[in-house]
């Protein structure tokens, strides 16, 4: 297997990176070109990429909805729609089933078993109303304020929750299963090269915010930095409680660091 620079430093490792990110993180028609951890590594540091078109679509939605006279609520339930649909649900339902899992208060493997099951569990139910509901809330007070505030806000948090992905995928985070998404992805991304992608980001957020005022700037870096925090938190529970990462665990620290963002946003 040909071995890749770590930030995918040549152009076919590049187009490989990118098609991994949008085939696997979005509904986007990317042609997974390649399937094996060289690629998985360079399509996780393009994952905010691939989470930057998502939030600029939900952003470009929303602002129709506005112009249109919709009112802010429900622009922002469409803003949040939008993500689920880019993403088939299985960010959410990757939620809910972790959500189940952690609640079950079983051993690892019962609760591998239980997240792996199609239904969902009251668990589930429970914190994915909640989360939705704080996504709709969070954007429904930043639309109030003015489009651009809640374009932003859509922006910021799809970027950064696939950012949060990049993170999951680092060094030292070892895979639940033997076989998924997570098997694939656990452990590809150096540290170095997530903090370089992590840095990039936050310029570009602060650079953003710039256009509005210094406050905003320093706003959004906050905002991501709570965004962060919250999806490391969960990460690393699911790493001492399930041994590792899954599919599913992907899923739900994207949707914590996708509401933690929105959340930190609309109380600024």
């Amino acid at each position: 297997m040909r071995n890749l620079p770590s930030g995918g430093g040549d152009y076919p490792a590049r187009m490989d990176g990118l098609r991994f990110a949008f085939g696997t993180l979005t509904v986007f028609p990317a042609r997974i070109t390649r399937w094996d951890r060289d690629a998985a590594r360079a399509g996780m540091l393009c994952a905010p990429l691939a989470g930057l078109a998502v939030g600029l679509c939900a952003a470009a939605l929303g602002g129709a909805f506005l112009a249109l006279g919709s009112g802010p609520l429900l622009a922002a339930v469409v803003t949040t729609a939008v993500p689920a649909a880019l993403t088939r649900g299985l960010h959410l339902d990757g939620l809910a089933d972790t959500a189940d899992g952690l609640g079950s208060a079983k051993p690892a493997e019962d609760a591998l078993r239980i997240m792996k099951q199609s239904d969902v569990g009251p668990f589930g139910v429970i914190v994915l109303l909640l989360v939705l509901l704080a996504q709709v809330a969070a954007l429904f007070a930043l639309y109030e304020e003015g489009w651009a505030h809640g374009a932003v806000a859509a922006v910021l948090a799809a970027t950064v929750a696939r950012l949060a992905l990049t993170h999951a995928s680092r060094h030292g985070v070892p895979a639940a299963r033997p076989e998924g998404l997570g098997a694939i992805v656990a452990a590809t991304v150096p540290v170095r090269a997530a903090t370089l992608a992590t840095g990039g980001v936050l310029v570009l957020l602060a650079a953003t915010g710039l256009l509005f005022s210094p406050y905003d700037a320093v706003h959004n870096v906050l905002a991501a930095g709570a965004a962060l925090g919250a999806a490391a938190l969960l990460l690393r529970r699911c790493v001492r409680r399930l041994g590792g990462v899954t599919g599913d665990v992907f899923g739900a620290v994207e949707e914590t660091a996708a509401t933690a963002g929105l959340v930190a946003l609309a109380l600024g």
